[in-house]
């Protein structure tokens, strides 16, 4: 997969742009706040369907506009597609080949890349939240069913949640109601649980094969699922297991007004040579973790799709000293890579395609063969 084309108008700093790839390192630069990371933010925002920012839609509109408008051209196995998003006073337009889409669902998966941006060097370091997200986000892309059943979970938990916060202030709810939500919460569970398990299982050998690369064979990684119930491969199985979680509690849960167990709960344990990486890690070790799990989340959509999808590097390169930006940019080969950087010499003797970005204009410099 790669993208060919990239248009943006009103987003963010960027009055309006039309940019055009190579299929190999394509290398935005220039100084801070220029609008890097906005062409990133815009391009990913069709693999995930919102920005990777934690801020509300109406901040990625130009000061001063009214909306926004962003569209990609790529190609993948199928041939040539487009997607276009669009938002006016409020309104929101998507498209997929000219076709509209309804929801926001319908997109992901079309598009799919592998983001590496700073807040990802945290990914070991910090809590289990950020390492669900990871894997919600990875999985997502490869099996849309997932996010759909995801959006089940989530919407069958808030009406749980809803009864028990009532419970907990001493107002009567049906207790064979909470029950009937508890069977339909264990029916999304046991979805959702067999997804991340796959996606951990194909994950991990990925992780620890880079990891050796990385540490040149002295780093041993194991990756394993931490969840509620006791493993297994069959749904009926994972289902029912869930059941008796969520009905095993359920007056501590009515006190508490909320689910105590399930998905929300999850983590991925990562393990560096027989040890929690979050807790005795080093800070390098660390870095090194998180960039072999990126590559190991592109390799495990390769095999679930049949090509990479596209790398978006944003401001990574300067974290990383230079073996692991060796590493990280060594084995381009098949992969279409567009990275951020304050600097040409960073991806020096590896660049396709240079962009240099300057207040939110675009300037394209050279291209191989040019």
């Amino acid at each position: 997969m790669k993208i060919t084309r990239f248009k943006a108008e009103n987003f963010r700093n960027i009055k309006e742009c039309d940019l055009s790839f190579s299929d190999g390192v394509n290398l935005f630069f220039g100084e801070n706040a220029q609008g890097k990371t906005n062409a990133m933010e815009g391009i990913y925002l069709f693999s995930r369907g919102k920005s990777f920012r934690k801020i509300p839609e109406k901040n990625l509109i130009r000061f001063g506009e009214e909306g926004f408008s962003l569209g990609i051209e790529y190609e993948d196995r199928t041939g040539k597609n487009s997607l276009s998003y669009t938002v006016f006073g409020g309104e929101r337009k998507r498209t997929k080949n000219g076709y509209p889409i309804e929801r926001v669902s319908e997109m992901i998966g079309s598009f799919r890349a592998v983001l590496f941006y700073p807040d990802h060097l945290l990914l070991v370091k910090e809590g289990p939240e950020e390492r669900r997200n990871f894997l919600d986000v990875a999985i997502s892309q490869c099996y849309p069913v997932y996010l759909r059943a995801y959006s089940d979970y989530k919407r069958t938990a808030e009406q749980r949640n809803c009864l028990l916060r009532l419970s907990s202030k001493g107002i009567p709810v049906d207790r064979e109601e909470l029950v009937a939500w508890s069977e339909s919460l264990s029916e999304y569970a046991a979805t959702l649980y067999l997804y991340r398990k796959q996606y951990i299982e194909a994950l991990e050998g990925y992780t620890s094969s880079f990891m050796k690369e990385i540490s040149d064979g002295r780093e041993e990684v194991s990756l394993k699922y931490q969840c509620d119930i006791r493993e297994t491969a069959k749904k009926e199985e994972a289902k029912e297991r869930y059941r008796e979680v969520f009905l095993s509690d359920l007056d501590h849960e009515m006190n508490a007004g909320t689910t105590l167990y399930g998905m929300m709960r999850d983590d991925l344990s990562v393990r560096l040579n027989g040890k929690s990486a979050r807790l005795f890690a080093s800070q390098g070790q660390q870095r090194s973790l998180v960039l072999a799990l990126k590559m190991a989340e592109g390799e495990v959509s390769r095999d679930l799709s049949g090509e990479y999808p596209v790398f978006l590097l944003d401001d990574v390169l300067s974290e990383l000293d230079g073996r692991r930006r060796e590493f990280l940019l060594g084995g381009s080969g098949e992969k279409q890579i567009l990275i951020t950087s304050c600097s040409k010499k960073e991806t020096e003797g590896v660049t396709d395609h240079i962009i240099e970005v300057r207040d939110g204009g675009f300037y394209p410099l050279t291209e191989k063969g040019t």
